[in-house]
């Protein structure tokens, strides 16, 4: 195929946000068709594309042969049945966080995807942060030495505003463990590898948001065990006064090991902290440039704001893996694994004991 027809079925403030300049870093794509329940959302989101096709119906979109990858940006609840249904079909796909509702459903969307031999993808936008890569790196070139602590944080301030359909378990699943905390459960694996046991906490501090009842945690804590004999503590909140909102509040990461650590904070995007055990404090490094942009990325590192742009590579990183037809880096795998320990974690909280997650690659096969 000469251009790559992306359909996107959700066109909601994600996609203008992320998907759309994302997708306009690739000069061999074109946005074919839009797809939104909602008709004065999908006629802006026609105005803005200039698709040939809008519709309603996702399944009008699938029917499409100018149609090759669809990106699902729909609330969590439609995630499945679309983007299983999209690889029956033979499309690449490109689902949002978090994956599915819960473990089974993202196990049946990486099958699905799987059988039909489709390229599949996980929004794990953050996996795509300048810092955060050059932390990979450095973990795996051996930095930090034996890995003892991964360390997140990750603070918000909702106050009891409104967050829609975000706050509703039958569409959402889960709340703020599935709406931010999904990122930092997957850097943890990434750089890590797997985990095998997780206890938590939540809380609804809220139970009415902006008038309408919510049934979601507004805070989570997850301590968690890994395969390597790390330890893990995952915190994330939408009520930690004073925080900001967004990408302007806390988002904190460090990293302990028997030679070093590495710290990284959101605010401070193009940096790191980095101490040796032979040292008394933190030393600041720039982020190499290399490591700026994805690789093949067109993105110019120098234009925008660097505590957004960087969410644009991974619509690249979706359309390179169906050019040269490799995986996608953050795969349903990925996501589904991700979804297992969501799962875990609110068990944990039901029957208030540690649950045990060591299987979960095991059971995706």
């Amino acid at each position: 195929m000469s251009k790559i027809g992306v359909a996107i079925i959700g066109c909601g403030g994600i996609t203008l946000q992320n998907h759309l300049p994302g997708l306009a870093l690739c000069p061999d794509v074109r946005v074919a068709a839009v797809c939104d329940a909602n008709p004065e959302v999908l006629k802006r989101a026609r105005e803005l594309t200039k698709a040939e096709t809008a519709s309603e119906n996702y399944q009008d979109i699938l029917r499409r042969d100018d149609v090759h990858a669809v990106i699902v940006a729909t609330p969590n609840f439609l995630h499945a049945p679309i983007a299983i249904a999209a690889a029956q079909a033979g499309k690449h796909v490109f689902c949002e966080k978090p994956l599915a509702m819960n473990f089974a459903e993202g196990r049946r969307m990486y099958q699905a995807a799987e059988s039909a031999r489709v390229r599949h993808m996980t929004a794990f936008t953050y996996r795509f942060v300048p810092a955060m890569r050059y932390f990979k790196h450095l973990v795996d070139g051996g930095a930090v030495g034996t890995p003892y602590h991964f360390r997140s944080c990750r603070l918000q301030d909702w106050g009891q505003r409104s967050v829609g359909w975000r706050q509703v378990a039958k569409l959402a699943g889960s709340g703020e463990i599935g709406d931010m905390l999904s990122h930092r459960i997957d850097f943890a694996h990434l750089l890590f590898g797997p985990m095998t046991q997780v206890m938590a906490r939540t809380r609804i501090f809220h139970p009415v948001r902006g008038g309408q009842p919510s049934d979601l945690e507004d805070w989570v804590v997850i301590v968690s065990d890994f395969a390597s004999g790390a330890t893990g503590v995952l915190e994330s909140s939408k009520i930690a006064t004073g925080q900001g909102e967004s990408m302007y509040s806390q988002d904190h990461v460090e990293l302990n090991g028997s030679e070093g650590s590495l710290r990284y904070d959101t605010q401070r995007p193009h940096e790191i902290l980095i101490a040796k055990k032979e040292g008394k404090s933190f030393t600041r490094v720039d982020i190499p440039r290399e490591f700026l942009v994805w690789p093949g990325s067109p993105r110019d590192p120098k234009q925008g704001d660097p505590l957004f742009v960087f969410r644009y590579d991974q619509n690249y990183e979706f359309i390179d893996a169906i050019r040269n037809e490799r995986p996608c880096f953050a795969s349903f795998f990925d996501g589904a694994l991700v979804q297992g320990i969501i799962d875990a974690a609110l068990r944990s909280e039901q029957e208030r004991k540690w649950v045990d997650v060591s299987n979960l690659a095991g059971a995706l096969k």
